[in-house]
């Protein structure tokens, strides 16, 4: 049983509420009431720049904007009728043009397509999804600062196909998620900023605006941008999708930052790692000693899914004619996914990065390991002049064989040596000194804004 009213407005929230997609559940900002919020908008701001340019009456403007209301239209009705002409403009227009009535009535849509407002409101949709987004990107930034700086100098194990590496610092990994982060900010600001309004007409020549008594229908194109907040575009976009396109890219690179950051949580809070652990584990229905990485786990799904989607936005590049049969048609519901995808791990990076735990101790005695064999690098470019290199490499590797076996410290057998009195071997194998440039680097990454 579903009430009334909400249900109405939320994007047919009875039959789809998140219940498999708890990553971008509540994103109201990509329903289908916020669909036809942005195709209403879509088509009052139509109404308002022609009025500006003495092309309708002033009391179209007020006529079409009192009717252009979302709780006045049935979301379902609209949706099941859209199957008739295979987009919702049509029927919506209908609906909105007898509500307007006979004397405004024609200046509904005039001069327009239904593609016209269905890539308006597409990018109307996508500048409200990224306002949020973006201030989430910001704030998951600022935490990751924090944490590279807290942590500069934790040294922790370096790992490279799964294995211990040589010596690295969390600092260094902190600000490493924080460049993606502020890479994913830019190029998503960027795009969100020259998303364009769409005004073609049938072929994307204007003509029926002339008809309406436009002397240069360019004008047309601007006054709308301007009504909507959007760019203005150089030219009708209907079959030339870089908007679209740009969009995706930028959508996915978002996710899959957010994702490699997701990824190496989820490694590092593994129970025999535990070196990090979010602030607020999620519970398990079978197993109440769990407190499993949510945010990182859902960032890492939509890390997953983002690709694909775009992929189909790029495939629908190849749009043939000046209006195309089934690429635009591709397009919607990839997009909306992208944008549900982006603002749902955005804001799981905020609750993931403000609340994560990082346990210095656990990394500290991880670099032990390896016995001591972590330095390894380090070791066959100190002993080699003192050796020689085909000597150091023998010896290197007859102790790390004996490391295990013996289960002894690679600075305790080193020591054995005779060749090698008079080195500081304690030195030469602590970890927490062979960590490079890592604090260096560090600073500078935090130096970016």
């Amino acid at each position: 049983m579903t009430s009334a009213g909400p249900d109405r407005l939320d994007g047919f929230a009875g039959s789809d509420a998140g219940l498999l997609t708890p990553g971008s559940a509540g994103s109201f900002a990509t329903s289908d009431a916020a669909y036809l919020r942005a195709l209403l908008d879509a088509e009052v701001a139509l109404t308002r720049a022609q009025a500006s340019l003495g092309l309708a009456p002033e009391g179209a403007v007020t006529a079409v904007s009192a009717a252009a209301v979302p709780e006045g239209f049935d979301l379902r009705d609209i949706a099941g009728r859209a199957r008739a002409g295979g987009n919702p403009v049509i029927p919506l227009v209908a609906d909105l043009t007898k509500a307007v009535g006979a004397e405004y009535g024609p200046y509904v849509h005039r001069g327009a397509t239904s593609q016209d407002i269905m890539d308006t409101a597409a990018m109307l949709i996508a500048v409200r999804t990224l306002d949020p987004v973006l201030a989430n990107l910001e704030r998951a930034q600022r935490a990751l600062a924090r944490l590279a700086a807290e942590h500069r100098d934790a040294v922790m194990p370096g790992r490279t196909l799964t294995q211990h590496a040589v010596p690295t610092t969390f600092g260094l990994k902190a600000a490493g998620w924080r460049s993606l982060v502020l890479d994913a900010r830019d190029r998503l600001r960027t795009v969100r900023d020259g998303l364009p309004a769409q005004l073609g007409g049938a072929a994307g020549t204007l003509a029926a605006f002339g008809v309406f008594g436009a002397s240069d229908a360019r004008t047309l194109i601007a006054a709308y941008a301007r009504e909507l907040g959007l760019a203005e575009p150089l030219m009708p976009w209907h079959t030339l999708r870089t908007p679209v396109a740009d969009l995706a890219g930028a959508l996915a690179f978002a996710v899959g930052a957010l994702g490699k950051m997701a990824v190496d949580v989820l490694t590092l809070a593994r129970t025999e790692i535990a070196e990090v652990s979010e602030g607020s584990g999620g519970g398990s229905s079978a197993m109440p000693h769990k407190a499993n990485p949510v945010r990182s786990t859902l960032i890492a799904a939509a890390a997953r899914r983002a690709p694909h989607l775009a992929a189909t936005l790029y495939g629908s590049l190849s749009a043939e004619d000046e209006r195309p049969a089934g690429a635009w048609h591709a397009e919607w519901e990839p997009l909306r996914d992208l944008l549900r995808l982006v603002a749902g791990a955005a804001g799981d990076a905020v609750e993931l990065t403000e609340g994560l735990r990082v346990h210095t101790d656990t990394m500290r005695r991880h670099l032990d390991l390896t016995h001591g064999l972590i330095v390894s690098e380090r070791l066959a470019a100190e002993l080699a002049p003192v050796l020689g290199r085909a000597r150091a490499k023998e010896l290197l590797t007859e102790t790390a064989k004996r490391t295990y076996s013996e289960g002894r410290p690679l600075a305790e057998l080193l020591a054995e040596e005779p060749e090698l009195k008079g080195l500081d071997l304690a030195e030469l194998t602590d970890p927490t000194r062979y960590t490079g440039s890592a604090g260096a680097l560090t600073d500078r990454a935090l130096e970016r804004r």
